[in-house]
């Protein structure tokens, strides 16, 4: 039996808008990583403000997106493919991510190539996504359905196995569920923070997402409106019991407000079931606001959203040459700025001083994603224009 395929290219405009607003909002959360105060948490109450937490907690939605949509566009890419062209296309976009994020992410990052401190992100995480979801597309719907849902929901039972336990193993189980060293000696660190078993789950899911998208209209809104809403009311009420689903329970303050803030603290490496479903449920409330309609004002960030990658590359790249920049104006000098020997010295090694306050992150964010508007607006045009194998890969 021949598959059926479309051999145009789909997209859809409430995707891309809310894949758009998302690179929008991870820039902000780039820029405080170099220009506030290296090594604090954002995320820790004893040590944080109200305004850095929910600078931090607002950017939290951003990595379940990117993998929610990349399951998601892996279906609208499969409409025009057979179904072994999609896995082959999974499988080798899979593995140059993975040479994206340990070769050229490394260096965005970092401005070195001495490999002396390597933190995997969020790229390793997407690309092992796509190669296990290249895997999973020739199972049944409802069953890739099953394998997500019991990823996410199931993993925190993981939570009480440590590492340690699995001898020369660890760095396998650091991988697939507890962040932690892949290699850690007097010359080399290699850390993983993206591990694999649940962002797996997130991608498996959006991949089922992709086929509403087959529904008519009414429908598919419905789906989004109560799924969406479930969501956020079983974040709410798990939480609430505090017994299941974060590895941290919530716990009263020292302020309601920043009890509150306990409250909303999930874990997010790994993402914990919470975690998720505090920041899934209101990308489908998103995904359904913007199906069949956007304002006129909000329109922009679609140029962002459809060309992610090449948007996700650029914007490190400025945030750390203006960073470096920063560092001439201010001290004279880059003295450490191409140096990063240790975690906690990790994008570089800060001059004293060095953390901005929040109003002057939140304009050279503001900086960033503004001038690199025409830029993507010429990709995007490019794109649209051409059939080149190699543009779905950048």
């Amino acid at each position: 039996m021949t598959e059926s395929i479309q051999p145009t290219r789909v997209r859809i405009e409430s995707v891309d808008l809310v894949r758009g607003l998302i690179m929008i909002l991870m820039a902000l959360d780039h820029t405080r990583d170099f220009f506030g105060t290296l090594g604090a948490s954002p995320t820790d109450l004893a040590t944080t403000t109200a305004g850095l937490f929910l600078t931090r907690w607002i950017t939290h939605i951003c990595a379940p997106v990117f993998f929610l949509l990349t399951g998601t566009g892996a279906w609208f890419s499969g409409r025009r493919r057979t179904r072994n062209g999609l896995a082959r296309f999974l499988l080798t976009r899979g593995l140059w991510l993975l040479v994206l994020e340990l070769v050229v992410m490394r260096f965005l990052l970092q401005f070195n190539v001495d490999y002396k401190v390597t933190i995997i992100t969020v790229l390793w995480g997407l690309g092992w996504a796509m190669i296990a979801l290249a895997g999973l597309i020739y199972l049944p719907t409802w069953l890739i359905t099953v394998i997500g849902a019991v990823m996410i929901a199931g993993h925190n039972l993981l939570d009480g196995i440590q590492a340690s336990s699995f001898g020369a193993l660890a760095p396998v189980w650091n991988i697939l569920h507890g962040p932690g060293f892949v290699i850690n000696n007097p010359h080399h660190v290699v850390f993983v923070s993206y591990v694999l078993i649940p962002w797996v789950g997130v991608t498996a899911l959006g991949y089922v997402l992709g086929q509403v998208y087959q529904w008519d209209a009414e429908r598919r809104r419905r789906l989004l409106t109560w799924l969406g809403a479930a969501l956020i009311a079983g974040f709410l009420l798990l939480r609430t019991i505090n017994v299941y689903g974060d590895p941290v329970p919530w716990a009263a303050q020292k302020t309601p407000l920043f009890t509150v803030l306990s409250f909303i603290n999930a874990n997010k490496y790994p993402p914990s079931l919470l975690f998720l479903l505090m920041t899934l449920g209101p990308a489908l409330l998103l995904l359904r606001a913007f199906d069949g309609g956007m304002p006129r004002w909000l329109r922009p960030a679609l140029i962002y959203g459809k060309v992610p990658m090449f948007y996700f590359l650029l914007h490190f790249l400025l945030i750390h040459l203006l960073a470096l920049a920063s560092s001439l104006i201010r001290y004279g000098n880059l003295n450490g700025m191409f140096d990063s020997p240790a975690l906690d010295k990790f994008p570089f090694i800060a001059p004293p001083g060095w953390g901005a306050p929040l109003p002057v992150i939140y304009l050279i964010w503001a900086a960033v994603v503004i001038s690199l508007y025409p830029v993507c607006r010429w990709y995007a045009g490019v794109k649209a224009g051409r059939s080149d194998w190699w543009l779905s890969y950048l």
